[in-house]
């Protein structure tokens, strides 16, 4: 494969540290994936930002990362773990917590990247964007696809940053038009009425992925039966909850291009009843300990729909107690709504607007909150995983300030967080046995290795960040084949990584401390996982010529090796046998 001559000098060393380890991954991404050469960008959005997603293993790389070099075009930040101006109000319990988020913040700043703190890099005025982007924020991944001309594959986090230092990303996913097709076709077959609802329907969506489902580049559904008219915080609700489950980009009959279809892609109906039996799973069950609006960052639609929900208590006299209302939003967005009023509506009667943070990010005072209410599947997915691990209820945004301001609607003992069990997560496993040796491809980073060791194996995607404990290593999953298992020593085997963009933060402080796998073998190029063993250089292989989930047991004795080019993956001993 050719590399632009700018690239190749980077890659080299010529401008730089910073930027070679940045060619270095992009070249590694762009082999790995056997990308139609590279393309030039036009600008990334870069997550991880708050110490309790990044956490220890994000702030020990951008210290490592530092050096010559910065961001070669215009790039923005995501969404930090708090307001800084609001830190007193949110009580934070979490020891040093606010140095440790400016350190990594003046660390991307150091590298020129702009710290918008936005999870909505869409929402700044501008839906029709159009060009090449690399952006690793799932929801904006989902939005810009979906409903505006700016092309982006869904990037980690530090695929999205190394493009940034270096301007290029592997041609390959969804810049190739031949990739941008529905895999799944959704039948509306229930009224729309609340932002709620469009969240409900697009994480009821990748529930609905089983085993077995071509979807190579997660769910990309198109969605017939949906209203005429579909508001921006409508689009924004639905392409968020669908990117929990992995969706890059989806079409909606009517409001987007019509696709072709194959007749090949997977069907499903979302009903009355899937909506009412989604709501009653989560409607509040105990005392609601604060109300939380904006994931990702309320626009100024969802502003004024809260103020005007808000206004309707507020000028009958009555008060939110003790600030339980906290809404989420960008500083493009509050001055929008500063200006028309809505953030005095809200601050009067007793709520918080906070900026530059968001729900899933911000590290709660358990002491105090203990069960939160939200519109949004997207918080409430996060909310419930290991990230925060706490009870979440979802409502409409009208029902959630009921909550806030009266807290008797939802009196009486918080239920105990019930971990989700995902139908995903079956395994189509069978025992092996016998000799068996298959060749794969390695990264080109990389030297010739040699690891032996036991084998841990699973068909089922590993999602880092929330379900695998940051500190030991341990899947921490109901239902996942692999739950109660520590990867550290291990050679681990996956399909692929899922979930958020910033799991390789999780997988590269791992690694750093000692707790992670000695080598990893994916089926799938996994944009995930290949980033942290790029940069840190353990040994990752993918691309075999029988897939490695199914032919290896979990517990197998295994030998991997790379020579060249080609990577050997042998079993020496079987388990139980």
């Amino acid at each position: 494969m050719e590399l632009p001559e700018k690239l190749a000098s980077m890659l080299s060393g010529a401008e730089g540290t910073t930027r070679q380890k940045a060619a270095r991954l992009v070249v590694d991404l762009a082999r790995t994936a056997d990308a139609q050469g590279f393309i030039e960008v036009n600008h990334s959005h870069v997550s991880g930002v708050s110490v309790i997603t990044g956490g220890h293993g994000l702030r020990r790389f951008l210290a490592d990362l530092a050096g010559e070099g910065s961001v070669a075009i215009p790039t923005t930040l995501n969404s930090a773990g708090c307001d800084k101006r609001k830190m007193e109000e949110m009580d934070i319990d979490y020891p040093d917590f606010l140095e440790q988020q400016f350190e990594i913040i003046t660390a991307y700043e150091k590298l020129g990247i702009e710290s918008t703190l936005s999870c909505t890099p869409y929402d700044r005025g501008i839906e029709g964007e159009a060009g090449i982007a690399s952006w690793a924020e799932s929801n904006a991944v989902a939005f810009s696809n979906s409903w505006t001309d700016l092309v982006t594959n869904r990037e980690s986090g530090l695929s999205a940053l190394a493009t940034a230092l270096t301007g290029y990303a592997p041609k390959w996913g969804l810049h190739l038009e031949k990739n941008r097709v529905p895999n799944i076709v959704v039948d509306v077959d229930c009224e729309l009425s609340s932002l709620a609802d469009w969240s409900i329907l697009g994480d009821w969506i990748g529930k609905q992925v089983r085993p077995g489902w071509d979807v190579p580049y997660g769910p990309m559904p198109l969605i017939r039966g949906l209203p005429s008219y579909i508001s921006f915080a409508s689009k924004k609700a639905l392409t968020a909850a669908a990117a929990n489950y992995g969706c890059a980009m989806l079409w909606a009959e009517g409001h987007t291009e019509s696709p072709d279809l194959t007749g090949n892609e997977e069907s499903l109906v979302f009903t009355d009843k899937d909506l009412a039996t989604r709501y009653e799973e989560l409607a509040p069950k105990g005392q609601v300990d604060l109300i939380v609006i904006g994931c990702p960052q309320a626009s100024l639609e969802e502003i004024r729909i809260t103020a005007a929900a808000v206004r309707s208590y507020s000028e009958m006299g009555q008060l939110i107690p003790d600030e339980r209302l906290w809404v989420f939003t960008s500083r493009h967005n509050y001055e929008l709504a500063e200006a028309d009023g809505s953030i005095g509506i809200l601050e009067e009667a007793g709520a918080l607007i906070l900026q530059d943070t968001c729900p899933e990010v911000t590290p709660y005072n358990r002491t105090h909150y203990n069960h939160l209410m939200t519109n949004s599947l997207k918080a409430e997915h996060y909310l419930t995983s290991g990230l925060n691990k706490m009870p979440t209820s979802v409502g409409t945004i009208q029902d959630c300030v009921a909550h806030a301001f009266n807290p008797s609607l939802s009196e009486g003992a918080v239920s105990q967080l019930q971990p989700k069990a995902q139908p995903q997560h079956a395994s189509a496993k069978t025992h092996q046995s016998g000799e068996k040796s298959i060749a794969g491809g390695g990264l080109n980073s990389q030297g010739d290795w040699e690891i032996e060791g036991i084998a841990m194996v699973t068909d089922v995607p590993i999602t880092y960040l929330g379900y695998v404990n940051r500190d030991s290593g341990v899947i921490e999953e109901v239902g996942h084949p692999l739950d109660g298992q520590a990867i550290e020593d291990k050679i681990l085997i996956y399909p692929k990584g899922s979930g958020s963009t910033v799991a390789p933060y999780v997988l590269m402080g791992l690694i750093y401390t000692d707790k992670g796998p000695r080598a990893i073998v994916n089926r799938d190029v996994c944009s995930l996982t290949l980033p942290a063993c790029s940069l840190l250089d353990l040994p990752y292989s993918h691309g075999f010529e029988e897939d490695p989930c199914l032919a290896v047991n979990d517990g197998d004795k295994i030998r991997v090796s790379k020579a060249g080019d080609k990577v050997t993956l042998q079993v020496l001993e079987r388990a139980g046998e």
